[in-house]
This record gives structure tokens, sequence and C-alpha cells, in this order.
């Protein structure tokens, strides 16, 4: 079995420490990889990981997961309440997703609360500050391997 997932960050998550810091916090989007791959790590497996601005190089990124990736974390920034071609993206390649979000997108903005990855997704997590990568690489690698992330 492939022991790898694909991080993927969307639009603006680029700007994680600087951008809003009072909903997202102050770590960087590098301490987000770093925290993800010890996450990934401690499990057994490693990280590949992606930001963009662009939709299509997220879009390449995730049609290139079914080459070497077991799932993919996502946290699709924006485009998760726009974007049907990412989420089809997703559901095509037929990897195991988990869904990501920083802030608590139910509490914020009503164009927020509905989300197009929701359905691929078999883990979502929601409002848990970047802490919330752990948990759904740990939720994400026990769905994948059939083992308790305990």
């Amino acid at each position: 079995m492939t022991r790898r997932l694909l991080l993927v960050n969307g639009p603006n998550l680029n700007l994680l420490g600087t951008r809003e810091p009072d909903i997202y916090g102050t770590a960087t989007l590098a301490d987000v990889e770093e925290m993800t791959r010890a996450a990934a790590a401690a499990r057994g497996f490693d990280i590949r990981a992606v930001q963009s601005n662009h939709e299509g190089v997220l879009l390449d990124a995730i049609h290139a997961a079914r080459e070497d990736c077991a799932g993919i974390v996502i946290n699709p920034g924006g485009l998760t309440h726009t974007s049907v071609v990412l989420r089809d993206a997703l559901s095509g390649v037929a990897l195991p997703v988990a869904e990501v979000h920083i802030s608590d997108v139910r509490s914020r903005e009503p164009f927020r609360h509905h989300s197009y990855v929701a359905d691929v997704a078999i883990v979502h997590v929601v409002g848990e500050g970047v802490d919330g990568y752990a948990t759904a690489v740990d939720r994400l690698i026990s769905a994948i391997t059939g083992q308790s992330d305990g």
C-alpha cells in the first residue's frame, strides 16, 4: 500500500500567519505543513504538499495523486463554496478525502455554510484551528488502514 498523503491548501492559505489572525491564528503555512508531516510520520506515512491560488494547479495535483497517494487532506479555502470542478476532481480520483477548515465555517457568513467538497470527503474537521490538520491526518489514516488512531 502507498503510504503517502497529498496535502492540498487552496487560495489565500499562503497568507496564514498574517491574514486575519483573529480568525486563522498566527501559524504559517510552513507550520501547518510541518505539523501535518509529523502527524503522518507518526503513523508511518509521508506527505506531499501543494498550495496554490490557481484552481488548475490544485486539480493537476489531485489528478497526479492517483499514481502514488493513499488519500488527500484538503483545505480548499474559498473554493470550498464555489468549485464544482474541484469537487469533481476529488470524486474522480477515487481516493479517500479529509476536508479541513481552520475556522468554524458554519458560524461565519451564510455563503460559507455550503461545501461542495463535503459529500466526497469521509473525514470533516472544522473549527479546530491549524491543529485540525493533524486530526484530519489521523482520522484519514485510520480510515485507510482500518486501524484506530488512538
